[in-house]
């Protein structure tokens, strides 16, 4: 998948499924390609995974056609300049709570006119020797989405979406069920409640919204609700649930 295509498709209202990469293997990344997914998410935010290894995981995905996103650890410039120079598809940038929270992000992640991104045509996404349409390129191609993960984000939603440069909002379901003080509860009625909010705000301004599901019931709940970005599990968890029911299936005899 071109760098760019991933953003194009959801600037033209389409809908996208993808999933949270954990694990340092190219391998995974080619079997989520195989698999029909159209992105992968690399984790290194809550996984082992660094700017060096994500860059081969990267490659990887592309060669299977779909497109690499990174979630970064933390909305700071350098986190964010080395995802995207790496070659990535976009980034995502975790625990934005306010406009400036989503101002810094599309300041590191955007070149001159839009932010401030740190520039260098020598690194892979500059096919290591760029050119003179470098950086508008990469301003039109980049995706950055920015998770909206706390009741203090979707309080601030209308100034969050007000940024300029924001393509798209996620919403971290998980996270925003502990800042209501019901860590886990992800499908109870006061998170649905705060999701279908931020989807109704984003849907007046044109933004794209994302969101994580653990099951396929859930990502169909999302979609019909407006979610275009889903990402539908973590490999690793997908890996265990699976061996676990081959595993029960089994029929072992009792020693």
């Amino acid at each position: 998948m071109p760098t760019g295509e991933i953003r194009r498709r959801l600037l033209d209202g389409e809908t996208v499924v993808g999933t949270f990469q954990l694990l340092d293997s190219a391998m995974v990344s080619e079997m989520i390609g195989i698999a029909g997914m159209d992105f992968v998410v690399y984790d290194q935010e809550h996984g082992p995974l660094t700017a060096e290894t994500t860059l081969e995981l990267s490659a990887a995905a592309q060669n299977r056609g779909i497109a690499p996103i990174v979630r970064v650890r933390s909305n700071e410039e350098a986190e964010i300049q080395r995802a995207l120079d790496i070659g990535s598809a976009g980034v995502q940038v975790p625990q934005v709570e306010t406009s400036e929270d989503a101002r810094a992000a599309v300041e590191a992640a955007r070149f001159d006119p839009i932010g401030s991104r740190g520039l260098s045509k020598y690194v892979r996404a500059g096919d290591y020797w760029g050119s003179e349409t470098y950086t508008d390129e990469q301003n039109e191609d980049v995706l950055l989405v920015v998770q909206v993960e706390g009741k203090r984000g979707v309080d601030n939603i209308d100034e969050i979406l007000a940024v300029e440069g924001i393509d798209a909002v996620f919403l971290g379901p998980y996270d925003l069920s502990q800042s209501l003080g019901i860590p886990g509860q992800v499908t109870h009625e006061r998170v649905e409640a705060l999701m279908e909010e931020v989807c109704e705000r984003a849907a007046e301004t044109d933004t794209a919204v994302g969101a994580y599901a653990d099951t396929p019931e859930i990502a169909n709940r999302w979609i019909d609700a407006g979610v275009q970005y889903v990402t539908l599990g973590v490999e690793a968890s997908l890996f265990t649930s699976h061996l676990e029911t081959l595993a029960d299936a089994v029929d072992v005899p009792e020693q």
